[in-house]
Order: structure tokens, then C-alpha cells, then sequence
């Protein structure tokens, strides 16, 4: 069966993805749904993602409710840049935060936080200098975004390494 299909339960995953998202059983959509999911499993064995091992499954939880109240209080702040526009314009700007993070499966993490996270952008990280850039629509308060980064770095450094 692995040779067929190297990552069976991604394979399944991208085919039920399919079935959701056209909203069909229809036989041509399921033989596109098939022939996709097998085709990128093996596309996923030639990328050869790194694994990494979970620890302290109980920060994961933790961590999660932090990014999500984050997220709720971001939605606020932009809506409140947004309707206050006129009044005042947002003081956007690029700011460098030093990560220490090795684990490639955490930094793809972190840009997935960041960026989900409204009025941030992950632009680019330096893996000689451990240095991430990254643009905040509001940017009054960059100590408070160091703290913020860094602490989502260090929970998935204990959760992913």
C-alpha cells in the first residue's frame, strides 16, 4: 500500500478535502478527487517534510486559546484602525524579531499565526541570523510584539522540539 500511496492518511485527507469543498460524489469528481490526492502524496514524498515529535501536549491547548484570544483582540484593534481612519492614520511599519526556532514544522507554525493574525504579515526569516521580519498595521507598541512573537516561538520550541 506505501507504495502506492507513500502518505495514506494525507492522501485521504486531500480526497474527503475535495469531496467537501466541489460538494459533489459525482464519478468524475471523485476520480479527480482520487487522482489528485495520489499525485500530491507522492509530490510530499519528493518535498520530504521533516518530522517532528509533540511534547507537553498540554501547551498545545494552552497555546491555541492565547493565539485565538490574540486573534479576537487583533480583529478588534483593526476594525478600530479601520473606522477611526480619518481621525487618525495607522503608524504601519517592518519590525525585526530575533526567534530561536531550528524546527522547520514550528517556523511554518509561527507563520501561520502570524499571518492569520489580522494587521500582521510574516515577510521573511533569516536562518543565519535568526531574525524574522515581519509588518504590523499598528506598530505603537513593538515591545509588546516581541513579547507576543516570542512567546509563541518558545511554546512551540516546547511543544515541537
Amino acid at each position: 500500500m506505501r507504495a502506492w500511496l507513500p502518505y495514506p492518511l494525507f492522501s485521504i485527507a486531500l480526497f474527503l478535502m475535495w469531496l467537501l469543498l466541489n460538494q459533489s460524489v459525482a464519478p468524475g469528481s471523485i476520480v479527480v478527487g482520487v487522482f489528485l490526492s495520489a499525485l500530491l502524496g507522492w509530490v510530499l514524498v519528493k518535498l520530504q517534510p521533516t518530522r517532528s515529535r509533540l511534547h507537553r501536549l498540554g501547551l498545545m491547548g494552552s497555546l491555541a486559546l492565547a493565539v485565538a484570544a490574540d486573534i479576537v483582540r487583533s480583529n478588534v484593534a483593526v476594525a478600530g484602525i479601520i473606522l477611526r481612519a480619518r481621525g487618525r492614520p495607522a503608524n504601519t511599519g517592518f519590525m525585526s524579531v530575533d526567534v530561536d526556532l531550528e524546527n522547520e514544522n514550528a517556523l511554518a507554525l509561527l507563520a501561520c499565526i502570524l499571518t492569520a493574525t489580522p494587521g500582521t504579515a510574516w515577510l521573511e526569516y533569516d536562518r543565519r541570523r535568526k531574525s524574522l521580519l515581519i509588518h504590523v498595521l499598528d506598530i505603537d507598541n513593538e515591545d509588546l510584539w516581541r513579547r507576543t512573537v516570542k512567546r509563541y516561538a518558545a511554546g512551540l520550541k516546547e511543544i515541537l522540539q
